[in-house]
């Protein structure tokens, strides 16, 4: 592999399986069979085309960790809504019911806050009867909250409930207080297993091509940018502004762009942009507005932040408090067309509420089942310190430590973003970046 970047794919367990899996049909996965998997630059920094590294598939395997009559489990939702987390709990309880009759499952309240005695959160018990219907409803049956809470605190409660699996659903720092927790439970020799299951609406966590929620978050988007077009060709200079999720990668906007035609500008946070001069922004949409009598611009909220007024202050979770880019687009165009003396409309859409909170589209649906499926195979085997991730269309088990290098990026170099360029048919020109050699 020449001078390929080592790292370590190797999930830690938690002593020797000696317990039949009662699975009643399976196909076993053997531990020693390593995935083969071919990573570019785009996934892992430093890799070329012809670099391979083995991953452990993720599945059932023929014998177990944990003896099922004698093993409780709880799960816990993290961070904010997204598609799929109902599907995902759902899947994980049904699973670890019915395929490994376990002997209990318990919801966390409102977070990791939910492990915490000074917060007086109650906990769920969780059953095939009770989490039947939930797939059908947006958000967390368990609801969720953001911030740290100490590891120490978290394991005291696990303890106390006798618990020996914990399901971690969330984001970026989620998957981080999972490997905490993880490091914590290692340090007082207790045999639970930490089990991490990554959701983030952005698509940005490392070594996970595509998050649950995601398929459904770019569907609805492609509603709003409808709407946006049709506000845009209601009136002459017409202007549809929609924003989208995406702080520090801009997924959704990009992928909302190329499957919903009509976008003629698209502004991500990998992307700086240049506003005034030449071949900046407004002169752009001025052209653009000159020779079509209308324009549709589709924002993450985390472009353009070197434009923003910001402060440098965290939110409860420790992501950086965003300045508002849509505020000052709008400011800026105002100013800018007055000067000009140029009419036009503009109509402002937000929808990012109403995706974060709607119920996942089938294609999710199918994707949250195999995610708490895998998680419950991988937790029975005694894996522990691991996230379930699909990489290439392949189900994957990773070490935490992977997951949580980085954050995943939009690749500006990238074909993908070659064709959104092409799609909109905004000018290069326009951005700050320079061209890769």
């Amino acid at each position: 592999m020449g001078n390929a970047p080592s790292i370590d794919t190797s999930v830690p367990t938690l002593g020797p399986c000696r317990v039949d899996n009662p699975l009643p049909y399976c196909h076993h996965i053997d531990d020693s069979s390593k995935m083969p998997l071919y990573l570019s630059s785009e996934i892992l920094d430093g890799a070329t085309s012809k670099t391979v590294y083995e991953f452990e598939e993720a599945g059932p395997r023929q014998q177990i960790y944990f003896d099922p009559p004698k093993t409780k489990c709880a799960i816990v939702t993290c961070g904010g809504l997204c598609p799929g987390i109902n599907d995902v709990i759902r899947a994980i309880v049904m699973s670890a019911h019915h395929n490994y009759h376990i002997s209990g499952i318990y919801g966390i309240r409102y977070g990791l806050q939910g492990f915490i005695p000074k917060y007086k959160h109650d906990i769920m018990e969780l059953t095939p009867d009770s989490v039947r219907d939930i797939h059908e409803f947006g958000g967390t049956i368990l609801s969720s909250s953001r911030g740290p809470q100490a590891p120490e605190e978290i394991v005291d409660a696990l303890e106390r409930m006798n618990i020996s699996v914990l399901f971690m659903i969330g984001g970026d720092g989620t998957m981080k207080a999972a490997s905490s927790v993880t490091q914590e439970v290692l340090r007082r020799g207790l045999k639970i297993s930490v089990i991490g299951i990554p959701k983030t609406i952005d698509n940005d966590i490392n070594f996970v091509t595509r998050s649950f929620g995601f398929d459904t978050a770019v569907e609805k988007a492609t509603e709003a940018i409808r709407c946006a077009h049709i506000e845009a060709l209601g009136a002459p200079g017409g202007i549809g502004m929609v924003k989208l999720m995406g702080r520090e990668s801009g997924f959704i906007a990009a992928q909302a762009s190329l499957a919903l035609k009509e976008v003629n500008f698209v502004l991500v946070p990998e992307a700086p942009f240049e506003l005034h001069g030449p071949d900046g922004f407004l002169v752009q949409l001025k052209t653009r507005l000159e020779q079509r009598q209308h324009a549709v611009i589709v924002v993450a909220e985390g472009a353009g932040q070197d434009l923003c007024r910001i402060d440098n202050q965290v939110d409860l979770s420790g992501n950086p408090i965003l300045g508002d880019i849509c505020d000052v687009l709008r400011s800026e165009i105002k100013k800018f067309f007055a000067t000009t003396d140029f009419p036009y409309t503009l109509k402002y859409i937000d929808p990012s509420y109403i995706i974060r909170s709607i119920p996942a589209n089938s294609n999710d649906r199918i994707y949250c089942g195999f995610l708490g499926q895998h998680a419950v195979h991988a937790a029975m085997a005694g894996k522990t310190g691991m996230v379930v991730s699909k990489l290439q269309e392949r189900y994957l088990y990773l070490p935490l430590d992977l997951v949580t290098a980085k954050r995943r990026k939009l690749n500006i170099y990238s074909n993908y973003w070659r064709s959104v360029m092409e799609s909109t048919g905004q000018p290069q020109s326009m951005f700050n970046c320079a061209t890769k050699a």
